[in-house]
């Protein structure tokens, strides 16, 4: 981490390792504004939500597979939709596997944001990505000033105008 104002997290709930990397090495542009932690399990996301709660670091981003070992991504999605910490936070779906009643129920009851299907081109990645992390930080009123270099920052400065935004924290 380069930057020196609060972070927000993105986690990429992804249980083949391989498949992982390819997410975290597609979202490198975004490590230094965003702090990203890669995680195999339900399990393991419930306690890096837990740290970073300790340590107030707001989800921004869950990028989640939706077939894991014991509990669904889409399960997993629905939680943070019910947590009043993580409900802001923009959930997207990247699968192969998720049939339509675990996609409508990701939608429904996860308040799904996008889903990305395998495989997948980095740029169109990135691309989600940056429009969800724009969509959260308009929709939570986060100073945007530090992530203009790696969002949109047209959208940005477009809505900081209309809104009459302070950069106060």
């Amino acid at each position: 981490m380069k930057s020196n104002h609060p972070h927000l997290a993105i986690i990429c709930l992804e249980d083949e390792p391989a498949v992982l990397s390819a997410v975290v090495r597609d979202l490198a542009p975004f490590e230094d504004a965003f702090q990203i932690v890669p995680v195999e399990s339900v399990t393991d996301a419930r306690k890096v939500l837990t740290t970073l709660a300790e340590k107030h670091i707001p989800l921004a981003l869950a990028l989640c597979d939706h077939l894991l070992p014991g509990v669904s991504g889409t399960e997993f999605l629905v939680e943070l939709n019910q947590s009043e910490a993580t409900r802001a936070a923009r959930k997207v779906l990247i699968t192969a596997q998720a049939g339509l009643n675990d996609t409508v129920k990701a939608i429904n009851e996860g308040n799904l944001n996008h889903y990305i299907a395998k495989p997948w081109l980095p740029e169109d990645l990135r691309a989600v990505v940056r429009d969800q992390l724009t969509s959260y930080l308009l929709v939570t009123k986060t100073n945007p000033l530090p992530y203009l270099s790696v969002l949109d920052a047209p959208r940005l400065l477009e809505a900081m105008q209309r809104n009459n935004l302070t950069t106060d924290e």
